[in-house]
């Protein structure tokens, strides 16, 4: 995926803000808060070479030599040693003995750490809002999970639990709108399942004389997946275009948002995002097909790491987060960084 370049919220800190030049940091950070210039950072001017010191002639063991049998370590006005970070370099003592100054396990100082670089350095192929895969060597624990626009990932039972409030909702709406349809086709398939069921109570498994399924039972069939996958469009497309939530998400405290930026999904990404999970429903005919497509995207987001996405997120390049709760009449928090965060 490919992330338009722009000012997001760091990954590394979700207090800072940097530019994104669509492959990778540039520049140094800025408060989350504050208002990011237009087009990205000013160039940084190199850092002035540094001149060698001139030799001089051997002197008295002292605070930039070594005396006999010890090794060579830097003293005042030497430049920095090959492989250590500007400006320091480990004191050296007798043979076998730690390096006297530098963080434990020979790690730089200057701010240098399992999260930054040094000044300047940018991490290239890193989309933002994504976590590491794996950290530097040493590093204790797993990679933290991804914050996309400084919320939490949705859990996938508050997913589930949200889905199932939604089915519930739009066969309650198929129950007015398609009643008289769904009436219609069991008097059409009745007769025939009632001498069936009949044979079989008698053990009879012969299947000549039976009663001919109703002629328009096929027909309405169709009809009747036609409009209950034209009543769930209806009931989600338009609240998800809108704010990202239907009846079940908003139960839930959840909401869908693209991860280029923290706003409203628009018409045409919620109807991609619908599509892929209801359309199928009119394959029910086809041998259940349908059904086999809808379970296998309800339970993608089991195993799709980092961003736990379904297949219809993908699609979409939407991803469900976590609202925070909010107490009182303060509004809620979820919308409060400006467009452009990171995704």
């Amino acid at each position: 995926m490919s992330v338009q370049p722009g000012w997001y919220v760091d990954p590394a800190d979700p207090e800072t803000r940097r530019y994104w030049d669509g492959e990778g940091w540039l520049g140094a950070p800025i408060p989350v808060d504050a208002t990011p210039p237009e087009g990205p950072p000013p160039v940084e001017p190199p850092p002035a070479p540094v001149t060698p010191a001139a030799p001089t002639t051997p002197a008295a063991p002292g605070p930039g030599t070594a005396g006999p049998g010890w090794p060579q370590h830097p003293g005042p006005g030497h430049g920095p040693q090959p492989g250590h970070g500007p400006g320091w370099g480990p004191q050296a003592g007798p043979p076998g003995s730690a390096p006297q100054d530098g963080p434990p396990g020979g790690a730089p100082q200057g701010g240098w750490g399992p999260q930054a670089g040094p000044p300047g350095w940018a991490p290239q192929g890193v989309p933002p809002g994504w976590a590491p895969q794996a950290g530097p060597p040493g590093w204790p624990g797993r990679p933290p999970e991804p914050r996309p626009h400084g919320l939490e990932l949705a859990g996938y039972g508050r997913r589930l639990t949200a889905r199932l409030i939604d089915f519930g909702i739009v066969f309650a709406l198929n129950a007015v709108v398609n009643g008289w349809f769904v009436w219609r086709l069991v008097e059409e398939l009745l007769p025939y399942w009632r001498e069936v069921m009949r044979r079989a109570l008698e053990g009879n498994t012969s299947t000549e004389g039976l009663p001919p399924i109703g002629e328009q039972a096929g027909l309405l069939q169709i009809v009747i997946l036609m409009i209950a996958t034209a009543l769930w469009l209806a009931y989600e497309v338009p609240a998800m275009a809108a704010g990202g939530q239907t009846v079940g998400k908003r139960v839930m405290r959840i909401r869908a948002v693209p991860l280029a930026a923290d706003q409203p999904l628009g018409f045409g990404r919620a109807l991609r995002r619908w599509t892929t999970l209801g359309l199928p429903t009119l394959l029910w005919y086809c041998a259940g097909l349908g059904l086999v497509l809808q379970l296998v995207d309800a339970l993608s987001p089991l195993f799709d790491h980092p961003l736990r996405q379904a297949l219809h997120d993908k699609r979409a390049q939407t991803v469900v987060v976590q609202l925070p709760v909010t107490t009182g009449s303060a509004a809620p928090n979820d919308r409060n960084q400006p467009s452009g965060d990171t995704p």
